[in-house]
């Protein structure tokens, strides 16, 4: 098989993935729609999850700012991603509208789903390996069991 090919039925699969979770993630919101966090509440939401997580890996006022940035990089991230879209369901119906499916637009939604996770992800990696570096031995290690409890179905709390 050719390798554009390939990618293009590789970036089909991923953005249907895409496009799937955050309908999912955006239905289970009960319509806060996806850009109705005002900045306000972004903060306020950002506040309490470094207050969260630091508190159950006991973070020091460093290893907390670091978290912080991480949290900016990841929002930064998912808005880059969901770039102009206010109804992404409406765009993939969009797709479907006619008699053919509109491929040109599916490459469009695509490459613009691909160039910001190419564009934003060495910021992303940069900002978890600052924080996942500072932590101490004993956090890292609370960090992975968290990550292999919810592999394996652990609790949401």
């Amino acid at each position: 098989m050719k390798t554009w090919i390939k990618r293009t039925l590789i970036g089909l699969a991923a953005a249907g993935t895409l496009f799937g979770g955050l309908a999912a993630w955006a239905h289970n919101h009960h319509g806060h729609g996806w850009r109705a966090m005002s900045e306000e509440d972004s903060v306020q939401m950002k506040t309490r999850m470094v207050e969260r997580i630091g508190g159950k890996l006991d973070l020091d006022a460093a290893q907390k700012a670091k978290l912080g940035v991480l949290a900016d990089t990841l929002r930064t991230q998912r808005n880059a991603l969901v770039g102009t879209t206010s109804n992404p369901r409406a765009e993939m119906q969009g797709l479907i509208a006619g008699p053919t499916f509109d491929r040109a637009k599916a490459k469009a939604l695509i490459d613009a789903k691909v160039g910001a996770v190419t564009t934003q992800s060495p910021a992303v990696v940069a900002a978890m390996a600052d924080f996942y570096d500072s932590l101490k031995p004993e956090q890292q290690a609370k960090v992975r069991d968290f990550m292999a409890s919810r592999g394996r179905g652990g609790h949401r709390g």
